[in-house]
Parts: structure tokens; sequence; C-alpha cells
């Protein structure tokens, strides 16, 4: 198969090359950046720091202030996303946490687009977002929102698990009580909601059920660093010796430029290694 030089294409290609790459891809970005100096000057524009989706990144090889920062001055919708959920959910920020969450959904970063569906209908009661979902695809996203990070990242709060109680005894008894497809055992709490109905259920249970699974399972956070410690200055680089005794990573090849690379340009920088 004949090979077509990434070089012989105009630069705007190039670039949204590159941006595909860091979206589907941290160590085949890497592998491109190292081909070249204009594969590594392109790998270091600012779209493709707002390209990354930072859930995909290796946190193990450090650096998670440096990324975040330079990622949320790009605009990267990921970090609009996370520090949205930290504002929100955490800090009761409530009108920036959802603009925040808002912008990214517009974005169309799926996360995203479900939190702020789900949080708008039940903290608002607006359902406006969720004409943007088929059934098949709000099942996919939620999953990947609810069951993301370990069940130790817990934050709810009080105004979270008043909601959830209040829809468990105002809406849930409808889900239950609607006659538009076989239930098969009525219960009033969230637990194994998913498995009570089958598939052809009315609009109205899908999305109940929906809104109860993200009650039930959310977590109200996200796992990453709190916003304000993003703004200090301090990197976190694993040496190579360490990557390479635990084989933390499949792909080493693309590891150790990356690694290499913050390691050769973080001389000015506070760094701690992992003994």
């Amino acid at each position: 198969m004949t090979q077509f030089p990434i070089l012989d294409l105009p630069s705007v290609v190039q670039a949204l090359v590159v941006e595909r790459e860091a979206k589907n891809s941290f160590a085949d970005l890497y592998r491109l950046r190292s081909t070249c100096k204009s594969m590594r000057a392109l790998a270091d524009d600012g779209g493709v720091y707002a390209s990354f989706d930072l859930y995909n990144y290796p946190w193990y090889l450090g650096t998670p202030h440096l990324l975040l920062r330079r990622c949320y001055e790009e605009g990267n919708p990921s970090t609009l996303y996370i520090k949205g959920v930290e504002y929100f959910y955490g800090l009761y920020r409530l009108d920036e946490g959802l603009r925040l969450l808002k912008r990214a959904a517009d974005a169309g970063y799926e996360r995203a687009l479900y939190t702020y569906a789900m949080t708008c209908k039940i903290f608002l009661e607006d359902e406006e977002y969720f004409s943007r979902f088929t059934r098949e695809s709000v099942g996919r996203m939620g999953m990947v929102v609810r069951n993301e990070d370990p069940v130790w990242f817990n934050n709810e709060n009080d105004r979270f698990i008043t909601k959830r109680h209040l829809f468990m005894s105002t809406v849930v008894p409808l889900f239950y009580s609607c006659q538009c497809s076989p239930c098969l055992d009525r219960d009033w709490v969230l637990w194994y909601i998913e498995h009570r109905k089958a598939g052809d259920m009315c609009n109205r249970c899908f999305w109940i059920k929906e809104v109860a699974l993200f009650l039930r399972d959310f977590r109200c956070c996200t796992g990453f660093p709190d916003f304000d410690t993003w703004q200090k200055f301090f990197i976190v680089v694993l040496p190579l010796h360490y990557i390479n005794k635990y084989k933390l990573y499949e792909t080493s090849c693309a590891v150790r430029s990356f690694a290499e690379y913050f390691q050769t340009n973080s001389n000015s920088n506070r760094s701690y290694c992992p003994k």
C-alpha cells in the first residue's frame, strides 16, 4: 500500500490530523510528535491542548497541574467539565458551575452533555437537553459518567441527597404504577430500577429510570485535583526507570518519549520522583 507523507498535506490539514490524534490517543500523539520538528511544533499548538480528553491521559506520568492549567487556558471542554462539576456540586457556586457545564456540553463533550442535562432536570426542572439524546446514546454516556471513578471518590452533599429522596418519594412511584410495560417487581427505591421493566417502556418511564440512575450512582465529583491547586507551579514526574520497572504502560516507547520531554523541559520546576 502506497504511503502518503503527512508533510505534503496543507498546514491546516496537518493541524487537524494532529488534533484528531490528541483526541483519540496520547500514545499516538507522542509517537507522531517524535517523528520530526514540524510535528513537534504542531503537537505543542494550542488547538491540540484544546482537543485533549483528560480522562484518557495516563496520570501516573505526572505533570497534572501543568497540563490541566494549559488545557484550561485553551478552552479544553474536559477541563471545563471538571471545573464545572467541582463548582456546582462541591463548592456550591451554582451559576458559575452550571455555565461551565453548559460550555462544555455545547462544545460536544459527551460527559458534560449528559451531566448538564441531568443537572438541569434535577435542579431546574429543565428537560431541553434531553432532546439531544437517543435511548442508546444516553445509556452509553450514562454508563461512562456514573462508573468512571472509584467508589472512594464520592462528594455527595445534602442538596443532592435531598433531591434524591424527593425524587424517590414523588416521581419513582409513577414509574412502577405506569402500565406501559410489565413491571417485574415493585419497589420504591432506586436499586435495580434498570431491570424492573423491559426496553419497550414509554418515554416518561425511560427518563424516570435514567434520572434515577444518575441520582443513585453519580458521585458529585470527578476525581481530579481541585481547580485552585491547578494554579500552583508544581510538576510531578515519574523517572524512566520507575516506568520501566513497574511496566506501567504497554506502549513504553510513547511513554518514554513523553516522560523524556517533560523531564528535559522541567529543570526550572520542582520535581518529585518516587523511590
